[in-house]
């Protein structure tokens, strides 16, 4: 059982974009605070509650044997975010934020509010993963173990030219208003849902479902309609999502402590940050995943020093895999995550 949510105020926080005057963390703990720590962060279209997915005593993540605190990103709508920042930092007024400004705020939440002195491990899925990597390279003496699903060290460009799509339909959607809408940019949003479920799922995924979800949906209109606009519609302010697209392209371990908004990329930079990692890994990429795949964690795991291994999920699902889709991922994601933990 998870506590209920809990609000960790920083006061006046920079950002790379700028200041937060009275920056919030949310954030969730469940079991004992004497138990190994485990941080379980919130992915892209994540929420606190969203990550009980791995969180539980027949879970990847026994809440009986660790202590998990599960940390909402800046601009989810839980911790700040336009959507619940007062002027003059709401709304499109309000600074853009990167991963290292998120890994700060949660670490000043993990040592200052729950007292911790070392994480046992950092779990993530997707923008989770890839705040699992932003973990072990800034507080290399602090963490001992990371576990990166369906993530990356950094946003390749082939993944950031793929979020330009969405981001774009609803930049320029007639009901944005360059974010200055009264209400909810139902066109925009729409628009902007349909755009992001392009590379979800695997192309095997679709010729195996044929569209219909085991008779749940009658056409890939219903499907797109049900699943990729509703579940944005009501759900998710449009600016809270500009904001986490801006901090999902700007992801690269190197650039911490540059200016990561306005630095070049440094391929020598990144490899010495990887290489610099002290703790040790178990990164599991999807085989299907068109977001972050496999290819690339390869690519991270071979200028990797330390002992860390590449765990492939051989799943249809694609980048879902990780996310809690599916019952056959999810034990898959138990059984190894289990395992590497009591290594």
């Amino acid at each position: 059982m998870a506590s209920a949510i809990q609000h960790y105020r920083h006061g006046r926080f920079r950002v790379a974009g700028g200041v937060l005057p009275d920056a919030v963390t949310a954030y969730c703990t469940y079991g004992d605070p004497a138990s190994p720590c485990i941080i379980f962060p919130t992915c892209y279209g994540g929420r606190l509650d969203s990550q009980d997915y791995m969180i539980g005593p027949d879970k990847a993540l026994d809440s009986t044997k660790y202590f998990i605190v599960t940390l909402a990103l800046f601009s989810n709508g839980e911790s700040s975010s336009p959507s619940n920042t007062p002027p003059p930092y709401n709304g499109p007024y309000f600074p853009d934020v990167s991963y290292e400004d998120n890994i700060r705020a949660q670490y000043a939440v993990v040592t200052k509010a729950l007292n911790v002195k070392k994480a046992y491990c950092v779990v993530g899925f997707s923008m989770g993963g890839q705040q699992a990597y932003y973990w072990p390279v800034m507080y290399p003496d602090f963490v001992e173990r990371f576990i990166p699903i369906c993530g990356s060290a950094r946003t390749s460009m082939h993944n950031k030219c793929f979020i330009e799509g969405p981001m774009t339909a609803l930049l320029h959607s007639k009901d944005f208003d360059h974010g200055h809408y009264t209400k909810e940019p139902q066109v925009g949003i729409r628009a902007f849902g349909r755009a992001y479920s392009a590379w979800a799922y695997g192309q095997a995924w679709f010729r195996q479902h044929q569209y219909l979800m085991g008779g749940q949906y009658c056409s890939l209109e219903d499907f797109l309609r049900h699943e990729w606009e509703g579940g944005f519609l009501g759900v998710w302010d449009a600016n809270d999502l500009i904001t986490l697209i801006r901090t999902w392209q700007s992801g690269d371990v190197s650039l911490i402590g540059k200016g990561v908004f306005s630095a070049p990329h440094d391929e020598d930079a990144f490899k010495t940050a990887l290489a610099g990692i002290k703790a040790k890994g178990l990164i599991m990429p999807c085989k299907t995943d068109l977001y972050f795949p496999p290819e690339d964690s390869e690519f991270e795991i071979n200028l990797m020093s330390n002992s860390s291994k590449l765990v492939v999920i051989d799943s249809v699902w694609g980048h879902m895999a990780g996310g809690g889709s599916n019952a056959v991922d999810d034990e898959f994601l138990k059984t190894e995550i289990r395992k590497f933990l009591e290594e």
